[in-house]
């Protein structure tokens, strides 16, 4: 079973469509997760999962810790936040810390899949090395990663098409409005990510899971 995590706040957007376009890929058994509206908690460093590799931090992440322990193959993915990867998609890789312990190493073998959604291509980049460095980390098998084309959330916030410190105004210059012209590629507008994804799919299908 292959298990898909987006980690976005927002539940249908590019990184939600890539990861289920490669779930979907696959041709596998799959279970799809979005962490929108869900409530995870970072490591607060209290080590009580070392006597049996199970946190005790109670949240939202528990069940995803059961899924995750279930599959496979992972494939997950974030948005490019601030530069780096978003809070919540950080705080949900952290906790993976209670898998590792006295050569435990819970999602040991798993096979990885990163997917990352950013405005800029040096912001997709960074993400998907955090997202792989964790998987590797835990001493998964990381086979592959997807950069889909982000969507600033400067086109949508209703003051993006004046604001100075904005990525609308940074690339147009100020505007009297938003015009579909200037929009970002939506995910079926992004060949390149399609294609990409689609082949990871077809990766995971040769592979068996």
């Amino acid at each position: 079973m292959i298990l898909g995590i987006s980690a976005s706040g927002r539940k249908d957007g590019i990184t939600s469509k890539t990861v289920k376009a490669i779930l979907e890929a696959s041709n596998s058994e799959y279970e799809y997760i979005s962490l929108s509206g869900k409530r995870i908690n970072g490591c607060i460093g209290c080590t009580l999962c070392a006597a049996d590799n199970q946190c005790k931090v109670k949240d939202d992440w528990n069940e995803i810790a059961e899924k995750m322990l279930m599959a496979d193959a992972i494939v997950f993915g974030a948005p490019n936040y601030g530069g780096t990867i978003n809070a919540l998609g950080h705080a949900c890789l952290e906790r993976t810390f209670c898998f590792r312990h006295r050569e435990a190493f819970s999602l040991s073998g798993k096979i990885g899949i990163a997917v990352s959604a950013s405005y800029s291509e040096q912001g997709a980049g960074l993400v998907n090395m955090i997202i792989k460095k964790s998987m590797m980390v835990n001493k998964m098998s990381v086979v592959g990663d997807v950069s889909a084309h982000g969507y600033s959330q400067c086109y949508t916030c209703g003051f993006g098409h004046k604001c100075s410190a904005g990525n609308v105004v940074k690339k147009y210059g100020p505007l009297d409005k938003i015009e579909k012209k200037h929009l970002p590629p939506s995910f079926e507008e992004q060949e390149d990510t399609i294609l990409k994804a689609n082949s990871m799919g077809k990766l995971l299908e040769s592979l068996g899971v």
